[in-house]
């Protein structure tokens, strides 16, 4: 695993003082382009690792060997341990060698560490469209996970007017390209989508923390729930299986092939908060899709198609 092998590279950097992408990538049965891209992470995290050019040259750590992880400034242990830290919510292994290497920091570094590695939760499944829009406060409220400090925030709901709240930032989740926030308003948990943050502000007020906080289980929770509201109305569908990876695009996870009818026809089950969303988001399928059920969403669809018709037919245009 990805952060394993970082840590790994960074403690064979300190033992050797200087190696190769060659070496590393013989090290850990990789290759050398994986052990470049690692040395890169591990530089834009803020780790002080730099290439040396030329005969006898490789990578090295500003300020040369070390055989700990001592050497290391408050400001450069939080990096990486908040770059390794998100692998421990899937790979139970990981954590622990955390907890280890935790214990090589002098020991006023250790709770920042410990914050950093415990900030963010990686969730890889998709609930629909992928997202990639940029998301400048994510660094900001990172900061504010690990230091424990109150945030004003700004928040617009896709449904409201934004309001503001002073939030105690517990952790950070990124799915699928899309950061959130989890945190708590007096005490009740709070789920902020970060790109409808409009303002926010770190205080220098301390932030309170449920005792023995798990944000993996806390994220979990949150999915469930997301789950349980996204998948209030389904429908069963027959299409193409060419179709299918598009409507897994659009619906993420809640698009599931039931049967195949044939070598070419497959039936589809899609779930979405409401049945006229379903319909909605069918509707731009036309005569790819054949809705067996629900009743309700083919009315829907007659009832758009319809819609459109009237809306948009040339006599009613100006073009017959």
């Amino acid at each position: 695993m990805r952060a394993d092998r970082l840590v790994a590279t960074l403690l064979m950097m300190q033992a050797k003082g200087r190696v190769t992408a060659r070496e590393v990538a013989a090290e850990f049965e990789t290759s050398v382009a994986t052990v470049r891209r690692d040395f890169e992470a591990l530089s834009a995290a803020g780790i002080p690792v730099y290439p040396q050019v030329g005969r006898g040259g490789g990578w090295q750590l500003l300020g040369g060997a070390r055989t700990d992880l001592t050497g290391l400034t408050s400001a450069e242990a939080r990096a990486l341990f908040l770059l390794v830290g998100p692998a421990a919510s899937v790979a139970p292994e990981v954590k622990s060698a955390l907890r280890k290497l935790v214990r090589a920091l002098p020991e006023t570094f250790r709770t920042d560490a410990e914050a950093a590695a415990e900030a963010v939760v990686i969730d890889p499944a998709r609930w629909g469209r992928p997202r990639r829009a940029e998301q400048p406060l994510v660094k900001a409220l990172q900061d504010a996970v690990v230091q424990r400090r109150k945030v004003r925030l700004s928040y617009r709901g896709w449904d409201r007017d934004p309001d503001e709240s002073l939030c105690d930032p517990w952790g950070m989740v990124e799915k699928d390209g899309v950061w959130y926030l989890l945190g708590g308003v007096d005490g009740t948990p709070r789920t902020y989508r970060i790109e409808r943050i409009v303002e926010s502000a770190i205080t220098n007020e301390p932030a309170d923390r449920p005792e023995n906080f798990d944000l993996t289980e806390a994220w979990n929770a949150v999915v469930r729930d997301v789950t349980e509201q996204r998948e209030r109305a389904s429908a069963t569908v027959v299409t193409s299986i060419a179709i299918v990876p598009f409507l897994r695009h659009q619906f993420g996870e809640s698009a599931v092939i039931e049967t195949g009818n044939d070598s070419e026809r497959v039936t589809v089950r899609i779930s979405a908060p409401s049945e006229i969303m379903l319909a909605r988001g069918l509707a731009g399928w036309g005569a790819d899709i054949e809705v067996l059920e629900p009743a309700a969403v083919r009315a829907e669809l007659i009832r758009i198609g319809a819609a459109l018709l009237e809306r948009n037919a040339p006599e009613k245009r100006g073009l017959l």
